[in-house]
């Protein structure tokens, strides 16, 4: 869909985008100048044209079973897609998709896990698109104009922002005033930051200059938590001054995809917004809203829009937004509609915020934790294993420490073998029910250790495998009692092997330094009880992981034997 091979000189060779590295690494090995065309349409774009009907909008949807998932970031790796969401669960961080930023080039299917389905004749749903009766709203006070009126527009690029900014000129000059705008656009395929200035005023003589000056902004709209955080916006703003209306979804930024642990940082984003703006300031999550109740996150910004206008942040009159809306021509319907949806969440939050989703409400106390862990167990293999998880926590008192065990050992314990992935892959239907309509089918994406060949990269190569799969994974569901036998035909490989060996080692380490935990080691204890969480993945990633974790092991250990000699001689 990117490359007419027709359009280039008989001769020129073509690749696969997966092919990049390979491609190189032969290049490199050749003396004298080589060429190397990278073409690739824009993600950004690409929902842009498919939007508008101008682009192939393939029949089928990338989705994550999160239980499977290891949280191992190989399909971010693989991508460095921004449409690979961060989940929390109790087990850990995992990946879903973020439908309405996918730009369906698929590239995260390489990651390495079977945790990965593809979906086609699934249409996403839109939960509530809840055509609730909107209420009756005050129109607000619009601020009166001296001078210029300076707005100042964030966001991430493909979200619209520039949008806003077009619109508000539109509207300005349906109503008969002046309006200048300019834009700083950042990597749109990535996310990259965008912002707008816009200055309005009673006539176009007024405006002399369209950016605005350091702390001369009035109202900012923010579509971003970020990018409305950071130094260069709130440097446009002042104390007193500006008003603003700000998108406190935590958006996934490019550090995600590089490193799995990166978090945004948005308690101290929003303290920083705070203590800027102050009572001027109202925040909610715009992105879940409008994911929510018209079924697409893409309406974010304008929903943000219509909160900031109904903060009395624009001087522009509802009839003139209106109409220019409908002038850009672009899902007039829904976008006038997010409009006032934006109104209404700022004038009633407490209702909005009933159509969000709930929160997933995770275990609190340690016995909670414990608990939820044995009962994984149980599923996972018997009742056996779950005592057998329990009898090593019962030698541990100190709370801190139990906790580390039990997450550390649980991981060991519960490892995800063909059997495990059978079982979860079991409810893969059910639970994208929960996020798509339609009876749609499945294709299952996995590299099954006895009929996969590496591939140029030497890791194995997935293959795609139909909706009768899925009768194969109940099997290995129910074959999980040949788990460990001499009866397990997938007991042999080095990966099983491995997770065996793991669980014997860890149990030998937790007896060796639980006579001698001090104040002085139990940071390292700490790290080395939670160590086997650092080892994820599938395959050729997990075997990485467990090198690493292997290293750090033994510095470990050297840590613990060390600190406690250094608290012995100090203690004679």
């Amino acid at each position: 869909e990117d490359v007419n091979a027709n359009q280039f000189p008989s001769g020129t060779e073509m690749q696969p985008r997966e092919r990049l590295m390979a491609v190189q690494k032969r290049l490199e090995s050749i003396e004298g100048v080589t060429a190397l065309l990278y073409i690739q349409t824009c993600a950004a774009e690409k929902r842009r044209r498919r939007k508008r009907g101008n682009f192939p909008d393939p029949d089928k949807r990338v989705f994550i079973n999160t239980d499977i998932c290891e949280g191992c970031g190989d399909c971010g790796i693989q991508s460095n897609c921004v449409a690979i969401s961060p989940v929390e669960t109790e087990l850990g961080r995992k990946r879903e998709i973020d439908q309405s930023a996918c730009n369906k080039d698929f590239s995260c299917l390489s990651g390495f896990c079977p945790s990965f389905v593809t979906l086609e004749g699934a249409v996403l749903r839109k939960e509530s698109a809840k055509d609730f009766d909107l209420p009756d709203m005050p129109m607000p006070e619009l601020p009166e104009i001296k001078g210029t009126h300076n707005v100042v527009i964030t966001g991430v690029g493909g979200t619209g922002v520039v949008t806003i900014g077009a619109v508000l000129a539109q509207a300005a000059q349906l109503d008969g005033k002046g309006a200048g705008m300019m834009e700083m656009a950042g990597l749109a395929q990535k996310g990259g930051a965008v912002m707008v200035h816009c200055r309005l005023a009673e006539k176009p003589s007024d405006i002399s200059a369209i950016r605005v000056a350091t702390g001369e902004c009035d109202a900012l709209i923010g579509g971003d938590l970020v990018v409305s955080a950071g130094s260069k916006t709130l440097g446009l703003t002042s104390t007193g001054r500006t008003g603003g209306v700000v998108n406190s979804h935590d958006i996934v930024t490019g550090d995600f995809t590089r490193d799995t642990e990166f978090r945004v940082p948005s308690d101290r984003l929003e303290l920083a917004l705070e203590a800027r703006l102050r009572d001027k300031l109202r925040m909610f999550d715009a992105t879940e809203l409008a994911r929510v109740v018209l079924g697409d996150s893409i309406f974010s910004n304008m929903l943000v829009f219509g909160a900031a206008w109904q903060q009395g942040l624009i001087p522009i009159s509802h009839e003139s937004l209106t109409a220019a809306i409908r002038l850009n021509g672009a899902a007039v319907d829904r976008n006038l509609r997010a409009f006032e949806i934006g109104r209404w969440a700022v004038l009633h939050p407490e209702e909005a915020e009933t159509h969000l989703r709930p929160v997933l409400e995770l275990p609190k106390t340690l016995d909670q934790k414990i608990d939820f862990r044995a009962d994984h167990l149980k599923a996972y293999q018997s009742g056996l294993l779950a005592r057998k998880y329990r009898k090593l926590l019962a030698k541990f008192e100190d709370e801190a420490l139990k906790e580390a065990v039990a997450k550390g050992y649980h991981k060991l314990l519960a490892y995800k073998d063909e059997y495990e992935v059978g079982r979860m892959h079991r409810e893969t239907r059910q639970n994208a029910k929960a996020a798509f309509d339609g009876n749609f089918k499945m294709t299952f994406h996995m590299a099954p250790p006895m009929f996969s060949k590496d591939g140029p990269d030497g890791r194995p190569v997935k293959r795609e495998y139909g909706q009768w799969f899925g009768g194969v994974m109940s099997l290995m569901a129910r074959l999980k009692v040949l788990r460990g036998t001499m009866f397990d035909p997938f007991g042999r490989s080095e990966e099983r092997k491995m997770e065996r060996a793991m669980i014997a080692q860890y149990e030998r380490d937790m007896d060796l330094v639980l006579p001698i935990v001090t104040d002085a080691n139990k940071e390292a204890v700490l790290e080395l009880a939670l160590l086997p969480t650092k080892i994820r993945g599938f395959g050729p990633v997990k075997l990485d992981n467990a090198s690493k974790a292997e290293k750090r092991r033994e510095e470990l250990l050297a840590i613990i034997r060390s600190d406690r000699e250094v608290s012995q001689h100090a203690a004679e």
